[in-house]
């Protein structure tokens, strides 16, 4: 095995084990090689946690990837047309012997114009930030002694569109301080962190999501209280028969229940709170925000699941009850990866309201998402994984 394929399976592994780094199969990591003309990448839809020597990566032509981003003509399509077009060219720019119909991850052109290691996680610490009104500010401040300082890189549809923002963005920050960016923050679309070597993007990690932590108001240890079993048993029966009416299918339904769980529940603002969807991630994996439920009434969370898919949005499938805990409805591989998305954003929402509100995305940004193939590509691999 090669240096950058060791590289990347380290960074990969070192990172991905940690759900409050990156949820599911969200996130992705590259090394490039030495001689500049290759780029190792985490395949889409893979955990970077279940990387290794065999799977869950790809190996492109840096200047195919980045031929993808130069391209003007891309930029002048529609976008259901444009981004399958993006995606079989990064396959087409794979250089490799991989036999799977693994893919490239999606955003591989956009890894091709960053240094040589670049890890791209979903901190919930970054991501407090990133999804608060006034984040950026307060980001501003407490790396204002980096002496390079971090780059903020405004929301900007994923896929195409966010790699070509980026490619101009770094050229332009090149320019002024002579240098790439070393970290980056996306508004709601996580963080970058890129360096010349595993071992500096990996310390770089540690000492960013330390410095985003700091501040954060943490969960409560001490919270979880104890719940009746007969209380959990009534509750997953009647999330299963509201599943079953609004979306006339079975759905088997798991509880979580932890302090990170029972403190968000125990916050006066907890409902209001959930309004909107925080991310890609929490649309994609959680189909939005878990619902607030008060009690236990199959037909009113019923008729909220109706009025869910009436206004053409994703039905709810993880349920945050009061005084009990979380419900989520799907299969027993998708569930883990709700229920860690869920964490993600109520940690999120948290100190997203402390630091002067949340902002969630709008119905354009989550119509794109919702029919982006790359997302419900990424959905069936998590869906699926063995």
């Amino acid at each position: 095995m090669n240096k950058a394929l060791a590289d990347l399976i380290r960074i990969s592994n070192e990172t991905g084990g940690d759900p409050t780094l990156v949820q599911g199969g969200g996130g992705n990591t590259s090394v490039k090689t030495e001689d500049g003309k290759y780029m190792y990448i985490k395949a889409s839809g893979t955990a970077l946690k279940d990387m290794n020597a065999k799977q869950g990566w790809r190996r492109l032509r840096i200047d195919l990837a980045r031929s993808v981003v130069l391209d003007k003509s891309l930029a002048k399509m529609d976008p259901q047309h444009r981004e399958p077009e993006v995606v079989n060219r990064l396959l087409h720019a794979c250089d490799d012997k991989v036999k799977t119909a693994a893919r490239p991850s999606v955003e591989a052109h956009l890894h091709a114009w960053l240094d040589k290691c670049v890890i791209h996680l979903h901190p919930s610490a970054a991501g407090a930030y990133h999804n608060a009104k006034n984040g950026w500010a307060r980001l501003e401040k407490l790396f204002k002694d980096e002496k390079l300082p971090p780059l903020w890189v405004p929301y900007t549809d994923p896929g195409f569109m966010l790699a070509r923002k980026i490619a101009k963005l770094v050229e332009d920050y090149q320019q002024r301080f002579g240098k790439s960016p070393a970290i980056l923050f996306l508004h709601k679309h996580g963080l970058f962190i890129t360096a010349k070597t595993a071992d500096g993007a990996l310390r770089l990690v540690r000492r960013v999501i330390k410095r985003c932590n700091d501040p954060l108001r943490q969960p409560k240890t001490g919270s979880t209280k104890s719940i009746e079993q007969q209380i959990i048993s009534d509750y997953k029966l009647c999330i299963e028969r509201a599943c079953s009416k609004a979306l006339r299918k079975h759905q088997q339904i798991w509880y979580y229940y932890n302090d990170a769980i029972a403190d968000f529940l125990n916050h006066k603002n907890a409902k209001k709170m959930l309004s909107g969807s925080l991310t890609p991630d929490e649309l994609v994996y959680a189909n939005g925000a878990a619902m607030w439920v008060d009690k236990c009434d199959s037909r009113s969370i019923a008729g909220r699941l109706k009025q869910q898919i009436q206004k053409g949005k994703k039905p709810a499938v993880a349920f945050l009850v009061k005084d009990v805990g979380l419900f989520v409805a799907g299969t027993e591989k998708i569930a883990p990866t709700v229920r860690d998305i869920v964490l993600y954003s109520i940690f999120i929402r948290t100190n997203a309201y402390r630091m002067g509100g949340i902002l969630t995305l709008n119905k354009r940004q989550e119509d794109f998402i919702n029919n982006w193939e790359s997302e419900a590509f990424r959905k069936i691999l998590a869906s699926t994984k063995k």
